[in-house]
């Protein structure tokens, strides 16, 4: 073969490798935009037409920086009529369920913007401690609801650390500093250290429900025992308002704001999935996670287990 030839199919393995290789990047751009099709909705019309945002709130609560900072952005933004939670939550952190819960309150009371819960699987502990803050509470009939209780639980693993012949080393100044140590028991002073604080979590968690249900904090202390109930179990309690899926909750939110027709409902968007994601798809459940590690951290929770 002639050398001009050579060069001639060397060109053409070029162009049809190119030509393979813009194809594959496309196919992935599509595939890529495909699966991130929730991206907020209409943000280039911010300002027109009847807009009703929708902040999910889902998994463990274990930080409030996904969710306070849509719902700031929502509240602020005129051209949303009303604010939907689409709760699917067993609670989490203490901490992280009240600060949802106080953004939740301002919203409804400082900035007087509709805001309402639409209960699917499951709002229990702090998802409902954050639920009960807002206008009104939808859940399906078979949803889970309540769980108004506290719970800090963790391995004590001592006995294996003298098994194995190990020792834990512990320095203190303060003598509760250690409490909760996983290689010792408690003393009974340090037991009741922390029942003092978990009833003081829980009677913050009564209040909290009782103002937000306008009811009498002795009545939801009477129920307050960690219960579970169905969302038809729970209307009649007056844990909820109505019986109804998400799709009936932005119809009804809709009516309740001047909106005739279907409302444009607003999301952010959802974390970008990276090249290895598309390729290998979504490998979390093999990878250690916070909330998988929660059983080995000391710590408060308002939790449904």
């Amino acid at each position: 073969m002639s050398d001009e030839k050579k060069s001639r199919a060397w060109l053409w393995i070029l162009i049809a490798g190119g030509g393979f290789f813009l194809f594959v990047a496309m196919v992935f751009t599509l595939v890529y935009f495909a699966m991130n099709n929730d991206e907020e909705t209409s943000s280039s019309f911010a300002g027109f037409g009847d807009k009703i945002a929708v902040v999910d709130l889902e998994g463990v609560i274990l930080s409030p920086k996904q969710v306070v900072p849509q719902l700031k952005k929502y509240a602020d933004d005129d051209s949303i009529k009303a604010i939907i939670l689409h709760i699917n939550s067993p609670g989490g952190g203490v901490a992280a369920s009240e600060e949802i819960y106080r953004e939740v309150k301002r919203i409804r009371d400082a900035k007087k913007k509709p805001i309402v819960a639409s209960i699917e699987t499951v709002g229990a502990s702090g998802a409902y401690y954050v639920a009960a803050a807002t206008n009104k509470i939808y859940a399906d009939h078979g949803s889970i609801v309540g769980s108004i209780g506290v719970i800090a639980q963790w391995v004590n693993y001592g006995e294996l650390l003298r098994w194995a012949k190990l020792k834990d080393i512990t320095m203190k100044a303060g003598e509760f500093k250690d409490t909760g140590n996983p290689a010792r028991d408690m003393t009974p002073a340090e037991k009741e250290y922390m029942q003092a604080l978990i009833d003081d979590m829980h009677t913050q968690f009564i209040t909290a429900v009782a103002e937000g249900r306008k009811a009498k904090p002795e009545d939801i202390r009477a129920i307050a025992d960690g219960k579970v109930w169905t969302g038809e179990q729970a209307l009649p309690m007056k844990l909820v308002d109505e019986l109804s899926d998400f799709e009936g909750a932005v119809k009804a939110t809709a009516r309740s704001v001047g909106i005739t027709g279907e409302p444009t409902l607003v999301r952010s968007a959802k974390e970008k999935k990276t090249g290895l994601g598309l390729l290998f798809g979504d490998v979390s459940e093999y990878l250690p996670s916070r909330e998988k590690l929660l059983e080995q951290q000391m710590g408060f929770y308002y939790l449904w287990k």
